[in-house]
């Protein structure tokens, strides 16, 4: 039984692939699992995959496209390792991101940490300011912003047990991380940049005026918050994402 469990979802990623897959072939942790659901990719992502000689890559094609979350609750099902990461196909890490991952949550005995990650452009280059994990998260400070990004963090599944993404919202990683903090005190800060997120034009994440109201249903359909409470940290949530990337590099 691996130690870490990798979770990917694929879809039409074949532009920057190969740099996500040698981003964890060559980490200094060797302990893992690698756990990739395509989405029922038009392109050749699939045949990419299939062409790495790796026994611990395990590629399972979805019946059908089903999203994301649908995606990622695939490799979640069939995952065994206790420590529990993800890595979108066109994100990068650090080749010691899994070791010092691994090695940080053991030495503070956390039940989730998440580390620093640089913000760059489609090339991989550093576009705006690092996101500093700089905070303790908790449930309540992540209701105003979700400082744990999927490439960066990692959670203990033997202690909170295994987490899914609720399909259909385009908010579901803010959903399963604000479900896991309903289960324990705090996760831990790691400031030390170990991932590199391509923020790409097309992104979902990036276009926040056409979320908003998908993040007010963060609060109302899956927190059952009343509209009042839901409005108002929708309206955090808007301010929080507007400072998030507003500081360019000259």
């Amino acid at each position: 039984m691996p130690s870490v469990s990798i979770i990917t979802p694929c879809y039409n990623s074949s532009d920057y692939l190969q740099e996500t897959i040698q981003s964890v072939l060559s980490q200094t942790f060797a302990d893992w699992e690698w756990l990739i659901t395509d989405d029922q990719s038009s392109d050749n992502s699939v045949e990419i995959i299939k062409k790495i000689q790796d026994p611990r890559i395990k590629l399972t094609i979805a019946e059908k496209n089903g999203g994301a979350g649908h995606a990622r609750n695939i490799s979640l099902k069939n995952a065994s390792g206790r420590y529990i990461t993800f890595l979108d196909a066109d994100d990068f890490w650090e080749p010691n991101f899994l070791e010092e991952m691994v090695n940080f949550m053991q030495k503070e005995n956390a039940e989730i940490a998440y580390s620093t990650y640089a913000r760059c452009d489609e090339n991989l280059q550093p576009s705006i300011e690092d996101f500093v994990a700089d905070k303790e998260v908790t449930f309540n400070n992540l209701l105003k912003t979700c400082r744990l990004s999927l490439l960066s963090s990692m959670y203990d599944s033997k202690r909170v047990g295994k987490e899914f993404f609720p399909e259909g919202s385009k908010r579901e990683d803010h959903v399963m991380w604000l479900n896991l903090l309903k289960k324990i005190p705090v996760g831990k800060p790691y400031p030390k940049t170990m991932a590199k997120y391509r923020m790409r034009a097309t992104s979902v994440s990036r276009n926040k005026k056409n979320i908003i109201k998908d993040q007010y249903l963060v609060y109302k359909e899956f927190m059952n918050f009343s509209t009042a409470k839901s409005l108002y940290y929708t309206a955090n949530w808007a301010l929080n994402g507007f400072l998030k990337y507003s500081k360019l590099f000259n």
